[in-house]
């Protein structure tokens, strides 16, 4: 079973809605894509995927990160072909990240991993118990492959109190999951997919500015980052401009 559904989004913008509902904020039915994609290179992005607990706040966690573009969350890891979430067969849940390697590493990606979740944990994270719960690094290549040989030492190093049970795969094919799964965390508060302009489903999974808002959402960004939106969200509140472009 997944985490019990918290409060959706319990930020102080929510008061602030409520208090000020006579602002009439003008929202446009939706907005191009175009306008709030990263302007990365698409040919330089790299792609890496990591399976560490739940979906859901897993693609959180990466969002907010400077240099990730996108984030998908999806299936991999198992033998199943066309797995769905309540039919996983031996798949991980898992997210993929689309990166400028030039803003950031897979080495950096791999640290955020690690901090993320108990890689001791031997089947699931927390209150989330099963195999499709398990802690995993894909690679692509040699090179991933001895990177994420490095850093698992390192943790296992750091590890007192039990053993690292994280897998280093090679990495198959990965399902994206079903449309409802992706962008978990924004898509529970309303408020802000309209300061998005409504995007339809397809846009909004491929946005680079919905994969951050998803991790403010969750509360995972990094404080400063947090704080930074949470600014640019009031501003708009207070002089009611259309849209939220970028954070």
């Amino acid at each position: 079973m997944k985490e019990a559904t918290r409060l959706t989004c319990c930020l102080p913008i929510i008061i602030v809605l409520a208090a000020d509902l006579c602002v009439g904020i003008r929202f446009s039915a939706q907005l191009s894509e175009g306008s709030i994609t990263d302007t990365a290179n698409q040919q330089q992005l790299r792609t890496a995927v990591f399976a560490l607990g739940s979906f859901w706040r897993s693609e959180a966690v990466f969002g907010c990160l400077d240099g990730v573009v996108r984030t998908t969350v999806g299936y991999a890891g198992g033998s199943k072909t066309n797995p769905e979430y309540r039919s996983l067969g031996d798949h991980a849940e898992s997210v993929q990240i689309e990166y400028d390697p030039k803003v950031i590493t897979f080495k950096q990606l791999l640290e955020v991993f690690w901090t993320s979740h108990d890689s001791r944990q031997v089947f699931g994270q927390g209150p989330d118990v099963g195999n499709q719960y398990r802690s995993i690094v894909f690679t692509n290549g040699t090179e991933e492959s001895r990177l994420a040989s490095v850093s698992k030492e390192r943790e296992q190093t750091r590890s007192k109190s039990g053993i690292v049970t994280t897998q280093i795969q090679q990495l198959g094919t990965f399902y994206p999951a079903e449309p409802d799964h992706q962008k978990f965390e924004l898509k529970r508060n309303p408020f802000l997919l309209q300061l998005m302009g409504n995007l339809p489903e397809e846009e909004l999974e491929k946005s680079s500015l919905a994969a951050k808002l998803n991790g403010y959402a969750a509360e995972l960004c990094p404080p400063r980052l947090q704080k930074r939106i949470h600014a640019k969200i009031n501003d708009i509140l207070r002089k009611g401009w259309p849209i939220l472009r970028e954070v």
